[in-house]
C-alpha cells in the first residue's frame, strides 16, 4: 500500500505535467499550503526565476491575520500575489495546485486572485 506522502507526490506530478504539457509561455502560479500558513509564487519556467511572491508570513498581512491557516489568510494572500504578479508585468498565469485539491484555501486564494485581476 502506498503512503500518504507517495500519493500526495503522483499527485503533484500529474498537475504539475498538465500545467507543463498545456502551458503556453503564461508564468505558473504556485501554491504551498502547510499547517499553519500559505505561501504563493508566480514562476517562469523558461527563465526559471520567480518574479514575485506572497504568503500569509508577510509583514504586511501578519498585522491583519488573526492565524495564517485560514480561509481569509488564503484570501490576503491571493489578493497581495495578485498585486505583485501585476507590478512585475504579469497578466495572465497558469495555476499550479501541486498536489492539492482544489478546494477550501486553495480555492480561496484562486478566486481572490481572479478578483484582483490576474486571468487563468
Amino acid at each position: 500500500m502506498k503512503s500518504t506522502k507517495q500519493l500526495f507526490a503522483r499527485r503533484r506530478n500529474r498537475t504539475r505535467g498538465n500545467v507543463r504539457r498545456f502551458n503556453t509561455g503564461r508564468a505558473r502560479l504556485t501554491v504551498f499550503r502547510s499547517g499553519k500558513h500559505i505561501y504563493a509564487q508566480v514562476i517562469d519556467d523558461t527563465k526559471g526565476e520567480t518574479l514575485a511572491a506572497a504568503s500569509s508570513l508577510d509583514k504586511i498581512l501578519s498585522d491583519k491575520l488573526k492565524t495564517g491557516a485560514s480561509k481569509e489568510a488564503a484570501g490576503e494572500v491571493g489578493k497581495l500575489i495578485a498585486e505583485r504578479a501585476k507590478s512585475a508585468g504579469v497578466e495572465e498565469v497558469v495555476f499550479d495546485r501541486g498536489g492539492y485539491l482544489f478546494h477550501g484555501r486553495v480555492k480561496a486564494l484562486a478566486d481572490a486572485a481572479r478578483e484582483s485581476g490576474l486571468s487563468f
